[in-house]
């Protein structure tokens, strides 16, 4: 059984259509890529199945169940089991990184302190930072601001991981800390959507990518097939454009 199954997703901002017939599957573990033209709808879909865009059509199952993004309760338990990390770190400026990354489980989810304290720690240990616990947002550069990001969205321990151009704002010296966070998190196991422009990344760190143009998904297959051997024309003219440069 698929741990995530798309089938026949489609959506709306107001009467444009911006994605629409989106069938996908992916097993638990899988490091899923999304890649394709600005406006394609990559970050979008991940905005719609994290509930930040009702789904006018289709439908998601997570483990087996039903999402019911009608439901503000199913939501809400369903991003306990997704989380979602944007390119914007999104952090507390007046909460150290530690304090950032106990936020949600203390204060939303009532989680007893002294677990969720010792919880942060060892995540922030894993994305390198274990030394700037009581550093502020503003006292950290931006890859480690991202990767507190990445803790803090690991802090809920959710079954996928939704990583949204998260090198996108970062000056490219601050890119590679970031991404060797994300090679290590996937070596762990845990199952990740990835929307990135950094295509030597996706071609070493995906297990399957999938490529969108116009809300469609237009092809989906290997790092190696897609990359190598597209069988889209879209896909081909994506492809080598990028690889040209």
């Amino acid at each position: 059984m698929p741990q995530l199954e798309i089938v026949d997703l489609r959506a709306s901002y107001g009467p444009h259509t911006v994605l629409e017939r989106i069938n996908l599957s992916v097993e638990k573990g899988e490091i899923v890529s999304l890649i394709g033209p600005s406006g394609s709808g990559k970050s979008t879909l991940l905005r719609v199945l994290t509930g930040l865009l009702p789904p006018e059509h289709g439908t998601v199952r997570l483990n087996g169940k039903l999402v019911n993004y009608a439901d503000k309760a199913a939501v809400r338990a369903l991003r306990s089991e997704i989380a979602i990390v944007f390119q914007q770190y999104n952090l507390f400026q007046n909460m150290t990184a530690l304090e950032n990354v106990m936020i949600t489980p203390t204060r939303i989810k009532g989680w007893p302190r002294e677990q969720v304290q010792e919880h942060a720690i060892s995540l922030l240990t894993r994305v390198g930072l274990g030394h700037r616990l009581k550093a502020y947002p503003d006292e950290l550069s931006g890859g480690q601001q991202q990767r507190v990001a990445i803790a803090r969205a690991l802090a809920l321990k959710p079954n996928v991981l939704f990583l949204d151009e998260v090198t996108a704002a970062l000056d490219p010296e601050l890119v590679t800390e970031v991404l060797d966070t994300v090679r290590a998190l996937a070596s762990e196991g845990i199952t990740m959507f990835i929307v990135s422009h950094e295509m030597s990344f996706v071609r070493e760190v995906s297990s399957k990518v999938v490529f969108m143009a116009g809300g469609h998904v237009i092809e989906t297959g290997s790092p190696q097939q897609l990359f190598d051997a597209p069988q889209e024309v879209r896909t081909r003219e994506f492809v080598g454009k990028i690889l040209r440069h």
